[in-house]
């Protein structure tokens, strides 16, 4: 369990970016506590500079990023530490550490001079490493692991920091189909059963219909529409923000949209056959 209950994390006027490149502008965002949110959106719409200012790894050009209500910025770093987690893209592991090792890390927030390793750390780490499937994996080297595995052993490590906001950034990428969908249950796992709230990046539209709450689309740095899937995705949002043509059905399994591209080919094929 984390040590807090839903906290809420929101942004006001948002404005990020890249020395003369403004990425995100003026941006109002409130993320649901204790519920799973999805950002969505073409390459280089700024989802990931979202989600480094909001766990305080970029500042702001204008505008701020609060929990609850106070603004993230002037907060001590192991306050934030013991609130936010955040996997990012592509981390780095220093070379020859265990996966062990990298998923201790996750409880350096909870150390101070007065209170050590506990026994509670342990537990949370054996618990990361058990519910990632990585225990089997505890002793070997980081950069021996294969890309899925390495992923995996990330997550880990911000799951045992044990934090009641969990900020993933593209959390299955290199991972197989069916890793993905299990690096996916498990985010809902830690959502419905611990009350984590989780925000993520993910390109696939269909999951992100599928696991999330919330769905936020985003292009060229600004909200287009946000809400729960079901009145969030169509065939025309996909459009707007994808430049894609697609068809959104329902899916069989979750009930949820489910969307079927249509390429040039298909298209062209469809239009002869009308």
């Amino acid at each position: 369990m984390t040590e807090h209950g839903p906290i809420e994390l929101r942004a006001e006027g948002l404005t990020l970016g890249y020395e003369d490149r403004t990425v995100i502008d003026d941006l109002d965002l409130v993320v649901p506590p204790g519920r799973i949110t999805a950002i969505v959106g073409a390459n280089a719409c700024g989802k990931s500079t979202l989600l480094q200012a909001l766990a305080r790894l970029l500042g702001a050009r204008a505008g701020t990023v609060l929990l609850d209500g106070q603004s993230i910025h002037r907060m001590p770093t192991r306050q934030v530490a013991r609130r936010v987690g955040i996997l990012p893209q592509s981390p780095v592991a220093p070379v020859g550490i265990t996966v062990a090792d990298l998923v201790t890390r996750g409880r350096s927030p909870h150390q101070t001079w007065w209170r050590q390793w506990s026994a509670a750390d342990e537990q949370a780490v054996t618990a990361a490493l058990t519910a990632t499937g990585m225990l089997e994996h505890a002793e070997r080297p980081v950069d021996a692991l294969s890309g899925g595995q390495r992923q995996r052993a990330w997550i880990a490590m911000a799951i045992a920091q044990g934090t009641p906001v969990l900020l993933l950034d593209e959390p299955t990428t290199y991972l197989d189909l069916a890793h993905q969908i299990d690096v996916l249950d498990l985010v809902m796992d830690l959502n419905r059963t611990e009350g984590r709230t989780v925000v993520m990046v993910l390109h696939d539209l269909n999951q992100a219909s599928r696991y999330a709450d919330h769905l936020v689309a985003l292009k060229a740095g600004r909200i287009v529409r946000q809400g729960p899937p079901s009145t969030v995705v169509t065939a025309e949002l996909v459009e707007e923000v994808f430049d894609l043509d697609c068809h959104v059905g329902t899916d069989p399994v979750t009930d949820t949209p489910m969307i079927t591209p249509i390429g040039r080919h298909h298209r062209a094929a469809r239009l002869a056959l009308s």
